[in-house]
């Protein structure tokens, strides 16, 4: 493993236990512990624990804090509150999506932004351009803090033994600050990537092992990114840098609940997601499931049945709950119809496919 790769608190640990570790975003992360479908099986069933200590937190704080995060973020943060996160995008001024992330009100004035590993640098520069008008700082803190999520159906109930606070009725995107956690203090946020029910953990970056430990203790799988991707596929949810990117708006992705062009505040790119609500987008995304044998992966060109090229693949693999080949797709709005049977080029190979709902966990 390059020495060039940055690596997370629980590096070590990985390494030590065997997992199989692999590039991602310009970390040395696991890709797998066991194997991929034991662990999406355990986070499907069970329980399971990631490490995404890798993302990355911005503070943004000051008298102007407010309206800088406004001015940057696509979402409405009128709503924030110090117990209410907000998943929201980043976009640039066509609408496109920098980065989708999560915005914590941690007090008045002081916000945490919760952005992807890969595009933490980029964020952090973009924000401390944008912020030369406001009063405002713009602060990279993502070494001091780690990052856990512990994820499944059976999550809510080891968390609860574990903590000195009530969260049996926290609701999506609900969070706590200053929550004892196996004698450590975090913030607790019911979210995740997954589908599942679960929380996301942030404590500071040298607590990370000792809860990773703890937290294994109580028959909980370690899981890796390969089952983060094929978990957060089934559950329909987008992946920056395939399924959103600065050629990809809210609306196109999918995510239009997190673009709120229609409120009074001014944000960046809100021009062109305010003309797409109000006349639709020229592109959607779609779910695809494989009629014919053959795996949609990122880049494969989607056909109608008369040879129009209508889109392309943008996620897919094999799911692991259903054994059939899924995917996301962006593909012209005016060709969408749900059942519709289209063409994925599989290399040299046509393969059927037909456009279904994203999220495939039925539950």
């Amino acid at each position: 493993m390059s020495n060039e790769l940055k690596k997370t608190p629980l590096y070590q640990t990985f390494v030590d236990s065997g997992a199989k570790i692999v590039e991602f975003g310009g970390w040395a992360m696991p890709v797998q512990f066991s194997s991929i479908k034991e662990e999406h099986n355990a986070v499907r069933t069970e329980i399971g624990l990631f490490d995404v200590s890798h993302m990355g937190e911005i503070i943004i704080k000051g008298p102007d804090a407010a309206k800088l995060v406004q001015y940057l973020l696509s979402n409405d943060t009128e709503n924030l509150t110090t117990t209410k996160a907000q998943y929201t995008a980043l976009c640039n001024e066509n609408g496109g999506i920098i980065d989708d992330l999560i915005t914590y009100k941690l007090e008045e004035n002081v916000y945490l932004l919760v952005v992807n590993a890969g595009n933490t640098e980029k964020d952090f520069e973009w924000m401390k351009k944008k912020s030369s008008e406001f009063e405002a700082e713009v602060l990279n803190v993502s070494s001091e803090y780690g990052q856990l999520a512990i994820q499944g159906p059976k999550a809510r109930d080891l968390v609860q033994q574990h903590v000195n606070t009530n969260i049996i009725e926290m609701k999506p995107f609900e969070f706590k600050q200053d929550v004892d956690f196996f004698g450590k203090n975090i913030i607790l946020s019911q979210s995740g990537y997954t589908g599942e029910d679960g929380f996301e953990i942030y404590c500071a970056a040298d607590d990370a092992p000792y809860l990773w430990n703890e937290i294994l203790k109580y028959n909980v799988t370690p899981c890796g990114l390969g089952a983060r991707d094929t978990l957060r596929l089934e559950a329909g949810l987008p992946l920056h840098g395939q399924d959103l990117s600065e050629t990809i708006t809210p609306y196109e992705a999918g995510i239009a609940f997190a673009a709120k062009p229609l409120i009074e505040a001014d944000f960046i790119g809100k021009d062109v997601l305010k003309d797409q609500k109000e006349n639709g987008s020229k592109r959607r995304t779609v779910g695809l499931e494989m009629i014919d044998k053959g795996i949609p992966r990122t880049g494969y060109e989607v056909y109608d049945l008369d040879g129009n090229q209508i889109g392309e693949v943008t996620s897919g693999t094999q799911s692991p709950l259903t054994g059939k080949s899924i995917g996301l797709a962006l593909i012209d709005r005016n060709v969408f119809e749900m059942g519709k049977e289209v063409i994925v080029q599989v290399r040299k190979r046509q393969v059927r496919a037909k456009i279904v709902k994203k999220n495939q966990i039925n539950k």
